[in-house]
């Protein structure tokens, strides 16, 4: 990651509530509030810019992140029509050489999660290629029928590179590793990964290895014993994975969503985009009701990967969870608070336990 005196943040601009919630959660990353001085460069995505840049706004907003490694991103619409702008996460992904999409579901305070589920459980996603961006097309078959067809692939370098960061999160957090694709299915295909996977559990032996096909990844996860997992999984799967994995913790908005590109030879990161997992959620723009908990999640995220931005990293996370375990909750998570009313309760909190602790050593 750069070591800049101070650390430079490409802030994406969104649509709807999705802008709405960026703004509430810079207000964390203030000065005042973390004790951090930090420099943003803006970049407006939102539908309408991106339609009269014809993308190239998303662009800089990649190169500033390949340049600097810190990305913040609000949620952003993408139109159904075809031949439109489409979604920016594509180019973005694509521009930084993205490899790993890392989710973690966790328990939040006073919502019940399914049965079992106790310790946090991380998706490690490929980023790319697999069944998004894939080739497709249609033929007719016999002048009665229609055959679709679709090309898609994997790459063994991406395979290797979320593999090794599977295991090295997982070796950090004290989790098993779980799960794994369908190669019995496509020994081939889907193979490459699992021998990737097997690879780096040998140069990883401490850290416990569970492989599973991916069918019964989904059926064990329901009979969780409630131990610390992470589950890698290929693009598609891990995008299902991920929206399950959060809602068996009680909601979506209960946790971040990391882009990260990693190092080709050395397999560490250099460059974080954090976002939150959620859409724009048009019904709910103005009301001022929005649960604001990833996208403040994502601000927290991205300061771990800063440097000497951990106490202020984990002071952000203490205080999101510390007011939902006091009740002080958004209506979706059976609060009466508004958004800006539970981002000034984190805030308190945050620039709290920042002097108790400086008043500690």
């Amino acid at each position: 990651m750069p070591d800049n005196p101070n650390p430079t943040i490409a802030v994406m601009h969104g649509d709807q509530t999705g802008e709405e919630l960026l703004q509430e959660a810079l207000r964390i990353l203030a000065p005042a509030v973390i004790d951090l001085e930090l420099d943003f460069q803006h970049f407006d995505l939102s539908l309408e810019n991106r339609r009269t840049t014809d993308n190239q706004i998303v662009c800089e907003a990649a190169d500033a992140m390949c340049t600097n490694g810190l990305g913040l991103k609000a949620a952003t619409i993408t139109p159904e029509k075809s031949g439109d702008v489409g979604s920016p996460n594509a180019i973005l992904r694509e521009t930084i050489d993205a490899k790993v999409i890392l989710r973690t579901g966790r328990r939040i305070p006073n919502i019940r999660p399914i049965a079992g589920v106790h310790a946090p459980i991380a998706i490690t996603r490929m980023a790319i290629e697999d069944a998004y961006g894939a080739k497709e097309w249609r033929e007719s078959a016999n002048g009665s029928d229609e055959i679709a067809y679709r090309t898609s692939q994997v790459t063994r370098s991406n395979c290797r590179a979320v593999a090794e960061f599977t295991f090295q999160y997982a070796k950090k957090n004290k989790a098993r590793v779980f799960g794994g694709p369908k190669y019995t299915v496509s020994p081939v295909y889907e193979g490459m990964f699992k021998e990737e996977l097997d690879a780096a559990a040998e140069r990883h032996p401490d850290v416990p290895y569970q492989p599973l096909l991916i069918d019964a990844t989904f059926a064990l996860l329901l009979q969780t014993s409630g131990e610390a997992l992470v589950i890698p999984a290929l693009n598609r799967d891990g995008d299902l994975l991920s929206d399950m994995i959060l809602q068996m913790f009680g909601s979506i908005a209960g946790s971040e969503s990391l882009v990260l590109s990693l190092d080709p030879e050395a397999l560490n990161v250099d460059v974080v985009m954090a976002e939150a997992p959620h859409g724009t959620a048009p019904a709910l723009q103005g009301k001022n009701i929005a649960n604001p908990m990833a996208m403040i999640l994502a601000c927290a995220a991205l300061l771990s990967y800063v440097p000497d931005a951990e106490k202020a990293s984990r002071a952000i996370y203490e205080a999101v969870f510390e007011n939902l375990y006091e009740g002080n909750a958004t209506p979706d998570l059976g609060g009466q608070m508004m958004t800006s009313e539970f981002v000034d309760k984190v805030i308190r909190r945050v620039t709290g336990k920042l002097e108790v602790w400086a008043t500690l050593g």
